[in-house]
């Protein structure tokens, strides 16, 4: 038997292009990530997929002032093989629209909206994220997230700021039905707790921006000491995947400027955590069904009303 667990670790096989409908929230998502000629190309696609469905990869370089090594890059950078199959995407998209069957996107909430329109908008952005969300989750990475968690001896959780959130959520999900699990918003103590892992531990980094130094530190380490290490991001291709066993891409709606991307990210972010949860419950279930009814049950008289004495 090999001595490195890591060589017994065999990946999911590569997912499938992503749903064409997912195509904006891509762009959005991995923009800051892009160099200025691939964003161009990227951004364009996004904005009239009609239009650049109907253009060859030469055409398509020369309207966005690149190259069509360029373009290439783009596509795979969205998640297709090639051109071809982003110009499939484009025109399936394009006739998804004529079809009335998406909703126009929604502009940026102003500083004078009507709370009413802040509302409204903020309902719509909430929905498409999750519905871009789910569309682009790789169900095969999901999965074996899943079994890796359910298995777990022990399952470090690191998130800063919002993240951190969504990582206590998760954490309070798991003890719930019985497994070891510790959420980690001190990046000191998730250092000091990663370097005590080891193989048959999962180690669960949550980064919208995938670059955050606080959170790939303790997953490196987590990484390198033979644990199993997923990472739920908005950007799988951010420096967190390359210390990740597992991905988990997020969506997230449009960044504004009273809405950064770090704050709208949670939405996405606890979609995949409650799949996760109900993921391990289920395969879990023998003993995650009493632990859960055991700890509704100690928890049910501090839900009651107190009991309160007649006035005499």
């Amino acid at each position: 038997m090999s001595e490195n667990p890591k060589e017994t670790f065999t990946p999911p096989p590569p997912p499938p292009p992503p749903p064409p409908h997912t195509l904006r929230s891509r762009v959005r998502s991995l923009a800051p990530t892009m160099t200025r000629s691939v964003r161009a190309v990227a951004e364009a696609v996004a904005s009239d997929p009609a239009g650049c469905a109907r253009l060859t990869v030469t055409a398509l370089a020369e309207h966005t002032g690149t190259s069509e090594a360029t373009v290439v890059r783009a596509a795979r950078l969205l998640g297709y093989p090639g051109y071809r199959d982003l110009r499939l995407a484009l025109a399936a998209l394009a006739a998804r629209q004529e079809s009335g069957a998406s909703p126009a996107v929604t502009a940026d909430i102003a500083v004078d909206d009507p709370l009413a329109d802040v509302v409204a908008k903020l309902a719509h952005e909430e929905a498409q994220t999750l519905a871009d969300t789910a569309a682009g989750l790789d169900l095969a990475q999901l999965s074996a997230a899943v079994t890796a968690l359910a298995g777990a001896r022990r399952i470090d959780i690191y998130g800063v700021g919002a993240s951190a959130l969504v990582g206590q959520d998760l954490a309070q999900k798991l003890l719930r039905i019985g497994l070891i699990a510790h959420a980690h918003g001190d990046p000191h103590l998730a250092v000091t707790n990663a370097v005590l892992l080891r193989p048959g531990d999962v180690a669960v980094a949550i980064t919208h921006s995938g670059s955050t130094g606080d959170v790939i530190e303790p997953l490196r380490a987590a990484f390198e000491r033979g644990a199993t290490t997923v990472a739920l991001t908005g950007r799988p291709g951010a420096p967190v995947a390359q210390y990740a066993d597992l991905v988990l891409a997020t969506s997230a709606p449009r960044e504004s400027e009273l809405r950064p991307a770090a704050m709208s990210s949670r939405t996405s972010q606890l979609l995949v955590v409650d799949c996760l949860f109900i993921g391990v419950a289920q395969q879990t279930y023998e003993t995650a069904a009493p632990a859960l009814a055991a700890s509704y049950e100690a928890l049910a008289h501090r839900h009651r009303a107190p009991r309160q004495e007649p006035r005499r």
